[in-house]
């Protein structure tokens, strides 16, 4: 059953809402700003644009893919679409993103008037336009951008056609490490401010599992990406200063470059899918009007997760002359990841069991992505045996895992997260008809490009080329046409909010009725957030149970 929550408001809260306007005009998007809120809308609406270029690279790419020859574009030009495609993707749109609803969202659920660092925040987002730009620039190099992919093995990422300083792996390295520095600036914010900027009462058990999640991530920031910042930086002094670090002509060793890049890019993963999870916990209880099943397991699983998750890196690398015993060992710790991860996909379950659930945008994409997920951990749990990871390696079926995580999961959560706090970021109610139409155009052509890619796997098609044997075809050109849908219904999505952030019918306070207390204060928030830090007496997701409050507090402390 549905019901359409935004209806239920009364005039005196829309009177309230009026009142109670945030501060911030546009020309303070475009400015150096240590607001969190504005920081946070700033690597939103930046990531987007970079997720719109990297989407016309994968089309590109899938149009080139159409046919088994090579005959829309030049290989050297392929292998820089992909490699592009890939970094952009991850390292310009799902890590920042997730680093810019976190800014938004954090201090708003703990009780905090802002981030720790304000100033760091700030100049951690300004690193990342240069950066970006940087690496787009390398598509105008006589020698074109980098073209070792997004992980940039060497022998292959040092043999740069021509003799130029300056070529596109250098360009890239250093673009990479400089995300990688704001990333690490980051991560000390927000650890520092889910640790000590907690609301009085705001107990780490009374925190809402998108924070969990975030700390967690942030945590994992911290442990494993100065291991792939230090490899870029020697990758980058055999490439450019004659070193011999990962080159296997002169006693180095490129196997250690594959371990310093894993030992962060696989918890990467999580680092990315943790935020992820963390929206499914908020969006499903606020839609099924139930408190989030196993609320403790869950966030203490959110703990497991990051913690397991570090010592999986080498199923990666089954096929680099890794000896038996490690395929074993990271075999078993590979697989040891689906506990935690099962439970949060039970509690998700259990959370909207005969419920009645409220169909509204944001509930459709978060079971949307929770359910891709599903069959993405499945498949993630077969290539962790290292037979048939050795079996499928380098073929479209890692590929079609991987973007069951990374798109049909983790992006699918990014735009129930966007609709459910679009609200109350911008004041405004999206059209609710043009966000179903966006989830449906989505969701099909999603599953119709991605599945394809596994029975391509599975028949032996490696994966990074741009010609293939003719028997291929069939697959890619279903996966191909679902590409070029699933680039268009992007056009709805950008319409609705550019249209709804401009003209939308004013939003009140909480138009979903959920719990938390970014829900408590004005659609948008007020510049200092809370105009007295709240004292925090309640669990979280305690939907139904009147006996819980939040009380404002009569001094102005900052944090317990």
């Amino acid at each position: 059953m549905t019901h359409d929550l935004s209806e239920d408001i009364t005039g005196d809260q829309e009177s309230k809402n009026y009142q109670n306007k945030s501060e911030n005009t546009w020309r303070e998007y475009f400015s150096f700003n240590t607001d969190h809120k504005v920081i946070g809308v700033q690597y939103m609406v930046m990531t987007f644009i970079f997720f719109l270029i990297g989407g016309l690279l994968a089309m590109l790419i899938r149009a080139e893919l159409l046919t088994p020859e090579s005959n829309l574009v030049d290989r050297p030009l392929y292998n820089g679409l992909f490699t592009m495609h890939g970094t952009i993707m991850i390292f310009l749109w799902i890590i920042p993103f997730n680093a810019g609803l976190s800014n938004y969202l954090v201090p708003l659920m703990i009780g905090a008037r802002d981030m720790s660092f304000p100033l760091l925040n700030a100049i951690s987002f300004w690193i990342l336009p240069p950066a970006g730009l940087l690496l787009l620039s390398s598509f105008f190099l006589p020698n074109g951008t980098a073209q070792a992919g997004w992980w940039s093995y060497p022998p292959v990422s040092l043999q740069v056609p021509g003799d130029q300083f300056i070529n596109g792996e250098f360009i890239w390295i250093v673009s990479l490490v400089l995300i990688g520095i704001s990333s690490i600036m980051g991560a000390v914010n927000f650890v520092t401010t889910i640790f000590w900027m907690r609301a009085p009462g705001m107990t780490f058990f009374r925190m809402p599992v998108f924070v969990w999640s975030v700390f967690s991530a942030q945590l994992l920031q911290l442990i494993n990406l100065p291991s792939l910042t230090a490899g870029l930086i020697l990758l980058l002094l055999d490439l450019s200063f004659g070193t011999q670090f990962f080159k296997p002509d002169g006693n180095g060793d490129p196997i250690i470059y594959q371990h310093l890049f894993w030992f962060y890019s696989h918890p990467a993963v999580y680092i990315m899918a943790l935020p992820a999870f963390g929206i499914f916990a908020e969006v499903l209880p606020a839609f099924s009007r139930n408190p989030l099943f196993g609320y403790r397991s869950v966030a203490i699983a959110t703990l497991g997760i990051a913690l397991i998750s570090i010592f999986v890196w080498v199923h990666h690398m089954f096929t680099s002359a890794t000896p038996g015993w490690m395929r074993m060992t990271f075999m078993a710790t590979s697989m040891l990841v689906a506990i935690p991860t099962g439970i949060k996909a039970f509690a998700w379950t259990a959370t909207i069991w005969r419920s009645k659930l409220h169909l509204e945008t944001p509930m459709l994409f978060a079971m949307g992505g929770a359910a891709m997920f599903i069959f993405g951990g499945v498949t993630g749990v077969m290539l962790a045996a290292t037979p048939f990871d050795i079996h499928v390696n380098n073929t479209y079926f890692v590929v079609g895992h991987f973007h069951y995580i990374v798109f049909n999961t983790i992006t699918m959560a990014i735009f129930a997260a966007i609709y459910y706090w679009f609200p109350k970021i911008t004041g405004r109610m999206y059209a609710e008809g043009w966000g179903k139409l966006h989830f449906w155009l989505t969701f099909i052509p999603a599953n119709i490009t991605f599945f394809s890619m596994h029975p391509l796997g599975l028949q032996g098609m490696l994966r990074r080329v741009s010609s293939y044997d003719p028997q291929y075809q069939g697959w890619n050109v279903i996966a191909s046409l679902g590409s070029f849908l699933l680039g268009a219904s992007t056009l709805p999505f950008i319409a609705n909010i550019v249209g709804s952030w401009l003209y939308g019918a004013r939003a009140v306070d909480n138009p979903w009725h959920a719990t938390g207390l970014e829900w408590t204060i004005s659609s948008p928030p007020p510049r200092d957030n809370f105009e007295k830090i709240p004292v925090v007496n309640r669990p979280p997701y305690d939907y139904g149970d009147p006996k819980y409050s939040f009380v404002e507090n009569s001094n102005d402390g900052e944090s317990h």
